[in-house]
């Protein structure tokens, strides 16, 4: 799977996949290709993007924008997510599990570059199920937006922070 980093604009892209496709088609094959591209400012903000083209460079930029139109923030506890998160998607599932400090991110390669552009130095994951690229990149987003920090929690709950934290 190749990859790449772009800064610009304090954003951070990373080319996650790309697949090439074709339809057959009366007069032959059509051929496309399919840019899976993570996004991120590497601060708790985080997108992912599937663009489509007959041309490699066209479906990444697609890619990149629709990464950054889909950007989500990612509560970060110091340099870790507050709690365990699950995340699914089709047939692909991923598990996000906070780590102490030095940890490191122990992830794939998919998933890995969603963690380290959304600026997570310290977490454990585990992808179970289907490993498809766009898959397991939609399942570590849906694991990404069910998390909360304390703050939310609180609120949500209507107590004080000191009684969450026991």
């Amino acid at each position: 799977m190749p990859e790449e980093e772009n800064i610009e604009e304090g954003f951070e892209e990373r080319l996650i996949a790309v697949n090439r496709v074709s339809k057959v088609v009366k007069g032959g094959r059509n051929l496309s290709f399919n840019a899976v591209v993570a996004v991120g400012d590497r601060s708790g903000s985080v997108g992912v993007g599937l663009g489509k083209a007959p041309e490699v460079s066209d479906a990444i930029r697609k890619g990149t924008e629709k990464a950054r139109r889909n950007m989500i923030r990612v509560p970060v506890v110091g340099d870790t997510i507050p709690h365990t998160a699950y995340g699914k998607c089709s047939g692909s599932k991923v598990v996000l599990k906070p780590a102490a400090p030095g940890t490191g991110v122990i992830a794939g390669g998919v998933v890995r570059a969603i963690m380290e552009t959304a600026g997570i130095k310290d977490i454990l994951t585990k992808a179970l199920g289907s490993t498809t690229p766009c898959n397991l990149a939609k399942a570590t987003i849906n694991a990404l937006e069910d998390l909360e920090d304390i703050h939310r929690v609180t609120q949500r709950r209507e107590i004080p922070v000191e009684k969450l934290r026991g």
